[in-house]
């Protein structure tokens, strides 16, 4: 498969490369007869030849790195089928939505901990029902957000300690 690829690849670089040489070429010739000839319509054509040239030298540095950007890509899904297919778990980790949902979650353990702390700090006047609400609301939101970032974790055993209980429901009730 990789000599298939690699031969496909060389030849399409050297059909590439002909075409442009055939390109200058034409730009080159067109300069000689019209230097020769010191015409209007001769350098007209230079120009003209002269666009040629600039608009395939532009596409093919696009169509370049438009191969360049889908090879990549589809070396990333093929190592990401390749991980999952072995049993693994693969997480895109430039994944923007996961990343505001964690963001949210780490938001609201910082809420939920302020409240902890102004509560503590009223000493005996504590309110312990929402210094325990909070406690419960960190509880299921680092649930949930390491769920996010590892959504086999709680999927191998319900009683495993290192990995927790699984998804916490509930409502949350300020």
């Amino acid at each position: 498969m990789q000599s298939i690829e690699s031969s496909t690849r060389r030849r399409g670089l050297r059909l590439t490369n002909v075409v442009l040489l055939v390109v200058v070429i034409a730009f080159i010739v067109a300069v000689i007869f019209a230097a020769n000839q010191n015409d209007i319509v001769g350098w007209m054509v230079v120009v003209i030849s002269g666009g040629w040239l600039i608009l395939s030298t532009v596409s093919l540095f696009m169509v370049r790195r438009g191969a360049r950007a889908v090879h990549k890509t589809a070396q990333n899904l093929g190592s990401n089928l390749a991980a999952s297919s072995a049993g693994g778990n693969v997480v895109d980790a430039t994944d923007p939505m996961r990343d505001t949902k964690v963001d949210h979650s780490l938001k609201i353990v910082e809420v939920q901990k302020r409240v902890v702390t102004e509560e503590l700090a009223k000493g005996d006047d504590a309110d312990m029902a929402m210094i325990d609400r909070a406690l419960d609301t960190i509880e299921m939101t680092a649930s949930n957000a390491r769920d996010m970032l590892n959504p086999d974790r709680g999927k191998s055993s319900k009683s495993d300690p290192n990995n927790g209980p699984g998804t916490i429901t509930g409502d949350v009730i300020n």
